[in-house]
């Protein structure tokens, strides 16, 4: 597989920035802060609903893979969706536990930061072109040797 480019991997990041927020963060609770997502309401529903959510969070998944990241970055966000899945079982603070956790946006953080460790790695500066060099500068010592002998 070809790796990604990086105008593919920021639109994947971007696909991964709203989908995190609808899941994890899009709608706020009256008189706070707080921000809960669709996840954690779908998540009311008992173990039909973590179940969806599980299914849901791999999407952060699959997006990962095609983004090509390393299996250590692909594991931690298994270790996230099953601390999620885990979690909202776990029954009367299971849902609060599932709106608290947020594993989509700890699991595009993981493939952010992974992606743009990436993309700062600058690439390996080329050869230096010493065959090159060398050809353009036998050429020119045969046309400076020509010249000398014409005048």
């Amino acid at each position: 597989m070809a790796k990604p480019t990086e105008a593919r991997q920021r639109a994947i990041l971007e696909r991964l920035d709203k989908f995190s927020r609808f899941t994890d963060n899009s709608i706020g609770i009256p008189f706070t802060r707080f921000q809960i997502g669709a996840e954690a309401i779908i998540g009311l529903v008992p173990v039909v609903g973590d179940a969806a959510g599980l299914v849901l969070s791999g999407y952060v998944l699959v997006e990962a893979q095609r983004a090509g990241a390393s299996k250590d970055v692909k594991l931690l966000i298994l270790r996230n969706m099953g601390i999620d899945f885990v979690g909202g079982l776990v029954p009367v603070v299971g849902d609060d536990f599932d709106a608290i956790y947020k594993a989509n946006t700890r699991n595009t953080r993981l493939l952010r930061r992974y992606l743009e460790e990436q993309l700062a790695v600058e690439p390996p500066p080329p050869p230096f072109p010493w065959k090159t060099l060398i050809g353009l500068s036998i050429l020119f010592g045969v046309i400076t040797a020509g010249l000398m002998l014409f005048f």
